[in-house]
């Protein structure tokens, strides 16, 4: 059997998605920057997608850019802010490397977090009021590797309150699926988001702009999204974003009831068959319903991710190989998750499409490789 455990990687298209894509994939030639009668049909199937996007952050659809992804969306805030209103950058040490990166190669300021993988804010405090040319803070709204939920608005209270002159930028790009963002983003003045992560195509994204914030674009040529992001619009790809994310305001709620029982039932089941198994993040940090993060003390999870795919499973691991060597992820790094543990992390995370067969596939496949694991490092 197959299991597809890795949504928070990619999830699967959903049949609405490719149903909305396909037209314009054979059918419409048109570019949206044209004026004649195909052009014009091919910008009004971005203006709807333009306003599907608006209603999942409670913005209005001229603040919304069109991206390629997550990827391109972060670094647009983060590069963007600076390069229109200079000064510093500041951010979380959970980060997606999308904002860290740029952060840091900006001279910028990464905070510490607790041992939840929640920014601490009162480290924020302190670096809000260390530094005097604050311009931008960016703290994601659900980590990609563990789920943590962080206080976005929470966090943008203080930045008004101790920067006022800072912007407030969320990745919320592993929150779409599963939490209502015009709540959870509330005070962003910047949010990023990508298709492939609730139902919709890969190199479809949006950075939603709203209260005035401004960026310098990164791309410079054709003037497109109002001279924000030039380049001609992936008319197909923005047309299934925007269908994925009508299909995700409309079930939502009842899909994260869903998957959060299937992601409890596993990782209870997990953690009962496997004694020396533990949950990364604390029982009291919210987090997403959709992923399932557990360390396997005395095992390599690049081995264990080897047996389950042999057994028809996919998942991932919160770890990277670092000159041939295991090393932990910055994630579990800034939560202190102790090394022996977290080279042996795996993430199980499950999507709208997770089925309860798939979820009994791992709890039987999961404990047997790792028993195989230790039975073969004695």
């Amino acid at each position: 059997m197959e299991a597809y455990l890795d949504h928070a990687a990619s999830t699967p298209a959903r049949p609405e998605v490719v149903e909305a894509m396909l037209p314009w994939l054979a059918e419409h030639p048109g570019n949206p920057s044209g004026s004649h009668r195909l052009a014009r049909e091919a910008r009004r199937a971005i203006d709807d997608a333009r306003d599907a996007v608006a209603a999942l952050i409670d913005a209005d659809p001229g603040d919304v850019v069109f991206t390629s992804g997550g990827t391109e969306a972060d670094n647009l805030a983060v590069d963007g802010v600076l390069g229109a209103r200079g000064g510093v950058a500041v951010c979380g040490a959970t980060e997606h490397p999308a904002v860290l990166d740029p952060v840091r190669l900006s001279g910028g300021v990464v905070v510490p977090t607790d041992v939840g993988g929640r920014i601490d804010l009162g480290a924020l405090v302190d670096a809000l009021d260390a530094i005097a040319d604050v311009r931008l803070v960016s703290v994601m709204a659900a980590n990609n590797e563990t789920g943590v939920v962080n206080p976005v608005p929470e966090v943008a209270a203080l930045v008004a309150g101790h920067a006022p002159e800072a912007l407030v930028h969320t990745d919320a790009v592993q929150a779409t699926a599963w939490l209502d963002l015009s709540d959870a983003c509330r005070g962003a003045h910047l949010v990023s988001i990508t298709g492939h992560k609730f139902g919709g195509p890969k190199g479809a994204g949006a950075l939603v702009l709203r209260g005035g914030a401004t960026v310098a674009p990164m791309l410079r040529g054709g003037g497109q999204e109002r001279e924000r992001r030039s380049g001609t619009q992936n008319v197909p790809a923005i047309v299934g974003l925007g269908m994925a994310a009508t299909l995700v305001t409309a079930d939502r709620e009842a899909t994260a009831a869903r998957v959060g029982a299937l992601r409890d039932r596993l990782e209870a089941g997990l953690l009962s068959a496997v004694p020396t198994a533990r949950r990364t993040v604390p029982d009291d940090v919210p987090r997403t319903p959709g992923i399932a993060h557990v360390c396997f003390p005395g095992i390599e999870s690049e081995a264990l991710l080897f047996l389950l795919e042999r057994d028809g499973i996919s998942a991932s691991a919160a770890s990277s190989c670092a000159s041939g060597a295991q090393e932990p992820s910055h994630v579990l790094a800034a939560m202190g998750v102790d090394r022996d543990d977290a080279v042996g992390s795996l993430r199980l995370s499950l999507g709208h499409a997770t089925t309860d067969a798939e979820v009994d596939h791992a709890l039987a496949a999961v404990p047997a490789a790792v028993a195989h694991l230790l039975e073969h490092t004695r």
